[in-house]
């Protein structure tokens, strides 16, 4: 494999730019684009790899990919309409690592052609399915990393829901890539939880007035889930603060939900549960073990549909523990933190544990199941600015 899929194949959610100046569905986005700006500063904000149209109908050039070459070091993915050897010979002159290939405009001859002379010229072939049966087609090809689109492009519709099934059933041993519909976190961490390896962000960056600051916000983690939600005007204050995740509890506790309350599509839904879960159409489960009391066990799994995809690291029920952000720190996979958290700790919570998420309830309450307002807020922006500047608060159960 080349240096595009290896780029993809690390630990966490890689995220691709794209830098296109139209598109065929929106018209222009960013007409004066600098591909050489662009893809130096999103190299900066922390993209694994830069991919860049050199179609026309896109407002695209093989200069804009060479522009790109020069002022960056991150492998670069040269997108277009492909079908003969003498693209792939000047997708490599121009100083691509990858290139495109549609599966939809391909029979699986040419495609697999194109990918031997990809291969021999040390390219990654990025292959590109929109159904299930371009899919099966990807994987008899070999085709690794497999590029799944939300976008048909006949109609220029996006469904996202079929692009994250699509995702779910991809094999586990390619580098697979969501494409299309990002324009959050939460759209990002959700083809994560599928199983993407990586997603490609082109038309929010564009839209953005800032594409790096842009990129920046969609990949930063640790996400933020407020949980213990009741009430709608909460789970607005929450989304309108910038919390990723919204949890609702079905347990038999004070706060306990009416129901999973609406969400935007800047959030997913999570269901708690204890001992055993119910469906809810959430778009997560968080399942509790029940001890011997009924209560609540330490640890939980976050599931997707009912697969494992996160764990959470609690404190014990109405107990404490002085070594839990230790504890959590060494666990393996993606890491839920809760416990005890708030505006005053979060970001040492942050700094000990590196989570994947942080989960607060109760310290942002003014009564069981009614939020403070200032405190989601304070500990939604407390959260997202840890890494910026990392608490020094002292650690605590």
């Amino acid at each position: 494999m080349g240096a595009f899929r290896d780029a993809l194949a690390g630990d966490g959610l890689a995220f691709i730019a794209e830098v296109k100046r139209r598109s065929p569905s929106a018209g222009d986005l960013r007409p004066d684009a600098d591909p050489a700006a662009i893809a130096s500063s999103c190299e900066r904000a922390g993209a694994a790899a830069i991919s860049v149209l050199v179609d026309k109908r896109f407002a695209g050039t093989w200069d804009d990919l060479a522009a790109a070459r020069e002022h960056t070091t991150v492998p670069l993915l040269a997108k277009g309409f492909f079908s003969t050897v003498e693209h792939v010979e000047e997708a490599l002159a121009h100083g691509a690592d990858a290139l495109l290939l549609l599966l939809r405009d391909l029979d699986d001859s040419t495609a697999g052609r194109l990918m031997a002379a990809a291969g021999d010229r040390g390219l990654d072939a990025f292959v590109e399915a929109h159904d299930e049966g371009e899919l099966q087609r990807a994987i008899a090809l070999g085709a690794d990393p497999i590029g799944l689109n939300a976008r048909d492009l006949d109609t220029f519709d996006v469904d996202r829901k079929r692009q994250l099934s699509l995702v779910a059933r991809a094999p586990r041993d390619r580098a697979v890539v969501a494409e299309s519909g990002i324009w959050n976190r939460a759209q990002g961490a959700e083809a994560e939880l599928a199983g993407a390896d990586a997603v490609l962000v082109g038309s929010s960056l564009m839209k953005a007035p800032d594409p790096a600051a842009k990129l920046r916000e969609l990949a930063g983690r640790p996400l933020v889930k407020v949980c213990g939600l009741t009430r709608e005007e909460d789970v607005e204050v929450a989304a309108d603060a910038g919390a990723d995740l919204a949890g609702f509890i079905f347990a038999d506790v004070a706060r306990r939900a009416p129901a999973v309350l609406p969400v935007p599509e800047s959030m997913l839904s999570v269901a708690v549960f204890v001992g055993a879960a119910k469906e809810t159409g959430a778009d997560l489960v968080q399942l509790h073990p029940e001890d011997a009391d009924g209560n609540r066990g330490r640890t939980a799994t976050i599931l997707r549909e009912r697969r494992e995809v996160a764990q959470v690291c609690d404190l014990p029920w109405l107990g404490t523990d002085e070594t839990h952000w230790q504890t959590a720190a060494r666990a393996p996979g993606r890491i839920v933190l809760a416990g005890g958290l708030g505006p005053d700790n979060v970001a040492s919570a942050i700094a000990a544990v590196d989570p994947w998420a942080v989960d607060a309830s109760s310290r942002l309450e003014l009564s069981p199941g009614v939020k403070d307002h200032e405190q989601v807020r304070a500990f939604v922006h407390a959260a997202r600015t840890a890494k910026e500047q990392p608490g020094d608060e002292e650690i605590g159960g």
